[in-house]
C-alpha cells in the first residue's frame, strides 16, 4: 500500500517487489482497488485494472444524507487524498474542503487550517486507508471542534491495526463506512 517509493537509501521499492512477485507466480492480469498509490500500476508489465471505490461510497452516502437533504461537505483529511475527495464531492454534486496538516516529527501529525466552509454541514471524510486511525480521528474531532453536528468517516480499505478502533470510539466520528476489511 504505502510502499510505492523508496524510504531510505538500501531499501527496496515494496511495491515493485511485489509486483515481481505476483508476476512470477503466473498472474497475467491484476485487478485493484483503489490504490494508495496509483503509479504502483506502473510496476507491473501485465495490464492492471485500477477500480475506483468512489462510486459506491458515494452511493452509500447519497442514500443516507444526499436524499434526506442534509447540508454536506465533503473533506479530504489531508492533500494527499484531496484528488479522492474531489471525485467524491463530484459524485454527490457537493462542495469540498481540505484539512491542511502538518508532520512536525515522525508520526506526529497537527491540524493547521481548514480550507472550505464546513460550519453547520455534515461532514464526509473521506481516505483510502484507515491503518491506527490518528490521521482520520485528528481530522474528525477538528471538524467537531467548529461546531459540525456529524462527522462521517469512509474508506476502502480498514486495516484498523493497534490503537484503531479506541481511537475511533473516542472520536468526534458519528459513523466509519468501509469497503473492505
Amino acid at each position: 500500500a504505502r510502499q510505492d517509493r523508496k524510504a531510505r537509501a538500501r531499501k527496496p521499492i515494496t511495491s515493485k517487489l511485489v509486483a515481481n512477485m505476483l508476476q512470477i507466480a503466473g498472474a497475467d492480469r491484476l485487478i485493484t482497488f483503489d490504490l494508495h498509490a496509483p503509479q504502483i500500476q506502473g510496476f507491473f508489465n501485465i495490464p492492471v485494472d485500477h477500480l475506483m471505490g468512489s462510486p459506491l461510497i458515494a452511493e452509500y452516502f447519497r442514500r443516507q444524507l444526499v436524499s434526506a437533504g442534509d447540508d454536506i461537505v465533503v473533506v479530504s483529511p489531508d492533500h494527499g487524498g484531496v484528488g479522492r475527495a474531489r471525485k467524491l464531492a463530484n459524485f454527490l454534486k457537493a462542495p469540498l474542503a481540505i484539512i491542511d496538516k502538518r508532520r512536525p516529527r515522525a508520526n506526529v501529525a497537527e491540524i493547521m487550517n481548514i480550507i472550505g466552509d464546513v460550519q453547520g454541514k455534515k461532514c464526509i471524510l473521506i481516505d483510502d486507508m484507515i491503518d491506527t486511525a490518528g490521521t482520520i480521528t485528528l481530522a474528525a474531532n477538528a471538524l467537531k471542534e467548529l461546531g459540525e453536528t456529524e462527522v462521517y468517516a469512509s474508506c476502502t480499505h480498514a486495516v484498523l491495526s493497534g490503537p484503531a478502533i479506541d481511537r475511533i470510539n473516542n472520536s468526534a466520528i458519528t459513523k466509519l463506512v468501509v469497503m473492505s476489511q
